[in-house]
């Protein structure tokens, strides 16, 4: 980066993308045979090869239509020939709303579809949803978020630590700040469990810089679009923005809307994004973006659709039912802006080395 930040950024910047790229492992997954077997190349060892998958319909379902989701279609559709499944699919409703989402399931399994990949709308109630799935006879992943409080009625979650996360996002600007100055969090709903994940990450970040960097303001609720989060981000930069010297945004569209704010306005404030939108990417090359923090959907659809298979198939259970699985999070910069997807496919083959040798017993 060409900013007086780059050495203080370095130390967090470093450790996370190391933590992101260790115990590798080198799965050189090729399409399968024109029979619908899985590929040799797919082997994982320790019986968690799949072996017939062509009875298998794997449904990946978000809880509405959002820009994270799109990665889900393309990972599905390349597990599906890779394995050798009888269909992945991918489905949303039109609104963010669990009835409907119970619906369209309800739908996906009358068609035929035997495994299902889930963001639940409602992480409160979605574990009634998971239940009736799992009475069905179905595999069910929870993937993206996990349910609200200590139960998973889904077989697994596989899910970015939206708190650590939040976290390491926190870290890098209070670093980008120079450790000190004010801070403002945007983010999601309030009320969805992951919000509340995020305020306690940035919560923990701000409390150990030992009051030398103030929490302003935490704004939730705008990213239901991004004319919703622009208008909340011009609204907060008329009225506090000389004050604010650093901006955290946890959700998609807020940070987006942070980043066209800096830009436009010619603030001074360190924008710390989340997701790799065209706009936060081009940002951070720019230098009016400091830092942005991607998860990997790509490796929840791909992992997730994967152990669905073997699941269904009967040819694995879950050693812990309900496990929570993190699908990692990782710093972004100008200094790795060009090459950072390799930290994440790192990390994906690094989740099929763990649900194989930790997760899953195979017979």
């Amino acid at each position: 980066m060409h900013f007086p930040t780059r050495s203080v950024l370095s130390g967090v910047l470093t450790a996370a993308l190391l933590a992101a790229g260790t115990a590798a492992c080198t799965y050189r997954n090729a399409p399968a045979p024109a029979t619908g077997q899985a590929s040799t190349a797919g082997r994982t060892g320790d019986g968690a090869d799949l072996a017939d998958g062509s009875g298998t319909k794997v449904a990946l379902v978000p809880g509405g239509a959002h820009p994270y989701f799109q990665p889900w279609k393309t990972a599905g559709a390349a597990a599906k020939k890779t394995y050798g499944l009888g269909d992945v699919t991918f489905d949303e409703t039109a609104e963010w709303d669990q009835q409907k989402q119970n619906n369209l399931l309800s739908t996906l399994a009358a068609r035929g579809y035997n495994a299902f990949g889930v963001f639940g709308v409602s992480p409160t109630d979605i574990n009634t949803t998971f239940a009736d799935l799992k009475s069905q006879g179905f595999p069910v992943a929870s993937l993206g978020s996990c349910p609200a409080g200590d139960t998973d009625e889904a077989d697994f979650c596989l899910s970015t630590d939206v708190e650590l996360a939040a976290y390491k996002a926190t870290k890098a600007a209070i670093e980008a700040m120079g450790g000190k100055g004010t801070l403002v969090h945007l983010t999601g709903n309030n009320v969805d469990a992951n919000t509340q994940l995020r305020i306690k990450g940035v919560a923990r970040a701000v409390k150990e810089s030992g009051g030398k960097v103030k929490l302003l303001q935490t704004v939730t609720d705008i990213d239901t679009d991004l004319q919703t989060a622009q208008k909340a981000v011009s609204d907060l930069m008329a009225a506090k923005g000389g004050q604010i010297t650093g901006i955290v945004a946890t959700a998609y569209n807020p940070a987006v809307a942070a980043a066209d704010a800096v830009k436009t306005s010619g603030s001074r404030a360190k924008v710390i994004a989340i997701d790799d939108d065209a706009k936060i990417l081009s940002g951070i090359r720019q230098g009016t973006v400091t830092a942005t923090v991607v998860q990997n959907p790509t490796g929840q659809a791909e992992i997730g659709t994967w152990a669905l298979a073997l699941l269904q198939t009967k040819q694995c259970t879950m050693r812990d039912p309900g496990v929570k699985v993190d699908s990692g999070s990782f710093v972004v910069t100008k200094a790795n802006v060009g090459d950072y997807d390799k930290a994440r496919q790192e990390k994906t083959k690094q989740l099929k080395t763990e649900f194989a040798d930790r997760y899953l017993s195979c017979g």
